[in-house]
């Protein structure tokens, strides 16, 4: 066994440092650090923005050290060629007084988020450090800090430079920091005043992601009534409907009672075939006279006997 375990040794002594190389030899062209205290949690919401060097090969595995306090980070995203952010899977492990995040990604642009307990609060001093442990090399480093919603007397240590207001009327501190080596750290102190807690989210004002185009209030408006306009003119034809089959039953002219013919109609005789009489017709209507008229039955003319 002892011939052995000395060839095994140092087999994994020549393995041990290639394995480090392999996970140190990951360089991130560039690191852009998110520090919002108090931004809609009462902690310290810390975001990565973080794009992987061209030399990268892929799959590539990719393990952050943050505090154990932070729990599971609030996300880990690759950014798609539409721009658009999916969340990836990962793995979390302790490891003394940090937790390693692990995860493998396919893309060079990761966006990673978790929210640091280590905010102090005594009274209304504020206090934060923050530290980046060195995982990997990073071509361009560069940090910012968002200043609370009514915090005062913010101090930034190493200085930020002066603070301009962003379109979400907060203010934000940032600095170009530049390269950093694999393995050297980065510390940033925040302290400000602040009265209440009172978080940043709630003062922000919802906008539209996009302008509202002209007639959108019409089409709104248009969309809200138009059942109801449907309803209105449905339910004014089916009463116009009942109207007019009433109206025009009521007119409809009754059925004509056979007219009952008097005597004088129904009494017509015969006029008499005899060839010795000589047949008599009204000169008026042409109707034939019987013998002994004095005047038409039809027309009321006095016959003109030949």
């Amino acid at each position: 066994m002892r011939k052995w375990a000395l060839p095994i040794i140092l087999i994994l002594a020549m393995l041990l440092p290639f394995g480090v190389h392999a996970q140190s030899s990951l360089v991130l062209s560039s690191l852009q650090i998110g520090i919002w205290p108090e931004y809609d949690k009462p902690s310290v919401l810390v975001i990565y923005q973080m794009t992987l060097s061209g030399t990268t090969t892929y799959p590539a595995t990719v393990s952050l050290r943050i505090p154990i306090s932070a729990g599971e980070p609030n996300a880990v995203a690759v950014r798609q060629p539409d721009g658009s952010l999916i969340n990836i899977d990962k793995t979390r492990q302790v490891a003394g007084e940090w937790a390693i995040i692990s995860f493998t990604t396919n893309a060079p642009e990761v966006q990673f988020e978790y929210y640091d307990q280590g905010l102090t609060k005594d009274g209304n001093t504020r206090h934060y450090t923050y530290i980046w442990p060195g995982d990997y090399a990073v071509t361009q480093l560069s940090i910012q800090v968002q200043e609370p919603s009514g915090a005062t007397d913010m101090r930034i240590l190493p200085s930020l430079g002066a603070g301009a207001v962003g379109s979400d009327n907060l203010t934000y501190y940032t600095q170009d920091i530049g390269a950093i080596p694999n393995g050297q750290n980065f510390q940033i102190t925040i302290n400000y005043q602040k009265s209440n807690d009172v978080l940043s989210a709630e003062n922000i004002p919802v906008e539209p992601s996009a302008p509202i185009p002209q007639g959108t209030a019409s089409d709104l408006n248009l969309s809200t009534w138009l059942p109801w306009i449907l309803g209105i003119l449905g339910a004014g034809l089916i009463i116009g409907g009942i109207w007019w089959f009433w109206h025009t039953g009521r007119q409809r002219p009754a059925a004509h009672a056979p007219r009952r013919r008097s005597r004088a109609d129904s009494y017509q005789p015969e006029p008499s075939s005899s060839s010795d009489e000589v047949a008599v017709y009204c000169s008026q209507c042409g109707k034939r006279a019987l013998p002994g008229d004095q005047f038409c039955r039809s027309c009321g003319t006095p016959i003109r006997s030949k």
